[in-house]
């Protein structure tokens, strides 16, 4: 009989332990969760950030080649004929 208790006193222990460990490994799932979360939402925003500033840097690079910059002058060209080219396509449509 006492062999009996003490397997179900050593039972109890180890499972209280592990609801113990259960609980504190579920918080710390949710509080893990919650900071991934977040990192998705500012890679995302950096990721949009970034995108406005390489826009800018290429409106940046166009706008040196008109004033007169010798640098990306095969860019801008390409860029402008590429704008022109889209131009008249619509051109071409609305007066379809």
């Amino acid at each position: 009989m006492g062999n009996t208790l003490e397997a179900i006193h050593l039972l109890e222990d180890r499972l209280e332990k592990l609801l113990a460990n259960y609980e504190f490994l579920k918080e710390e799932n949710e509080v893990l969760l919650q900071q991934n979360t977040k990192l998705h939402y500012l890679l995302e925003e950096k990721d949009m950030e970034l995108k406005a500033k390489e826009g800018e840097y290429n409106l940046l690079k166009v706008a040196k080649t008109i004033e007169g910059s010798n640098e990306n002058t095969r860019e801008t060209k390409l860029k402008i004929n590429a704008l022109v080219r889209e131009i008249d396509k619509c051109i071409a449509l609305l007066n379809v």
